[in-house]
C-alpha cells in the first residue's frame, strides 16, 4: 500500500541482510558458547564454574534493547553505529548485540549436557584406561552433546531468520525485522501478512531439519526405527 512495489519484491530485498546478520550472530555465539561452557563443566562448582554462570545469568537477564544501548555507548566512535554502509564493521555491534543473550542461553545449556556426559560410565571406563580428558571431551562427549546444541541452533535460526526486530531497528539495518516494524507503523498490511507467513514456513523448515538431522545423528532414534519396521 505504501511503496506501490510488489511484496514479495521487497521481502526478497531484505533478507539477505537479516541472513548475513543471523550467520554472523550464531558464528560469534558458537565461539563463545562452546569454549566457556565446556570450561564451566569441567570445573563445575569451582570459582571460574561461579563467574561463568554468573556472567550467563547476566547477559540472559539483559534485555537486547539495553544491551545495544551499552554497546553504543561504549564503542568509543571505532564502529559505525547505525546503516550498513561501512563493509564488515556495521554488523559487528548488531551481531554483538543478538550474541550476548543468546550466549548466556547456550553456555547454561551446553553446561548442563556436558556435566551429564561426564558422569556417564562410558567417560568414566576411559578414564581408567588412560585416555586423557581433552581427548574424552572432543571426541566423545561434544559428540553426544550435539543434540542439545543443534536443538538451540534451530531456536536461534528460526528466531534470527524471522528478523530481530529490535536490534534492526535500533542499529537502522534494513532487514526483515525492521522490514516488519515500518509495515506495523505505516499500517501496511499486505507486508505484515508477508512477515507473518515466512515466520510461519520458516519455522516448520528449520524444526523438519532439525528432526532429519536428530535422525543421523542419533543412533537410538535410527535403532528405534528399525526395531519398529
Amino acid at each position: 500500500y505504501i511503496s506501490g512495489k510488489p511484496v514479495f519484491a521487497t521481502f526478497i530485498s531484505k533478507l539477505p541482510a537479516t541472513i548475513y546478520l543471523c550467520v554472523v550472530s550464531i558464528l560469534l555465539t558458537l565461539i563463545i558458547s562452546l569454549p566457556l561452557g565446556i570450561i564451566a563443566a569441567v570445573n563445575k562448582n569451582r570459582c571460574i564454574d561461579y563467574i561463568i554462570r554468573l556472567l550467563s545469568f547476566l547477559g540472559n537477564s539483559m534485555p537486547n534493547f539495553f544491551a545495544a544501548i551499552m554497546l553504543i555507548a561504549l564503542k568509543l566512535n571505532l564502529l559505525p553505529v547505525m546503516g550498513m554502509n561501512a563493509g564488515i564493521k556495521s554488523v559487528i555491534l548488531p551481531a554483538v548485540t543478538l550474541a550476548i543473550a543468546m550466549s548466556s542461553r547456550y553456555i547454561r545449556q551446553i553446561r548442563t549436557a556436558v556435566i551429564n556426559e561426564l558422569q556417564k560410565d562410558y567417560v568414566q571406563g576411559a578414564i581408567a584406561r588412560g585416555v586423557g580428558r581433552l581427548k574424552i571431551i572432543t571426541g566423545s562427549v561434544l559428540k553426544s552433546s550435539l543434540l542439545t546444541i543443534i536443538t538451540l541452533l534451530a531456536l536461534s535460526i528460526g528466531s534470527l531468520l524471522g528478523g530481530t526486530a529490535i536490534v534492526e531497528s535500533i542499529f537502522m539495518w534494513d532487514g526483515v525485522g525492521k522490514m516488519a516494524i515500518d509495515a506495523i507503523t505505516m499500517r501496511d498490511y499486505p507486508v505484515i501478512q508477508a512477515y507473518v507467513i515466512w515466520m510461519a514456513i520458516i519455522y516448520v523448515v528449520i524444526n523438519l531439519i532439525t528432526d532429519i538431522v536428530y535422525h543421523y545423528l542419533n543412533p537410538r532414534i535410527r535403532l528405534g526405527d528399525c526395531y519398529e519396521d
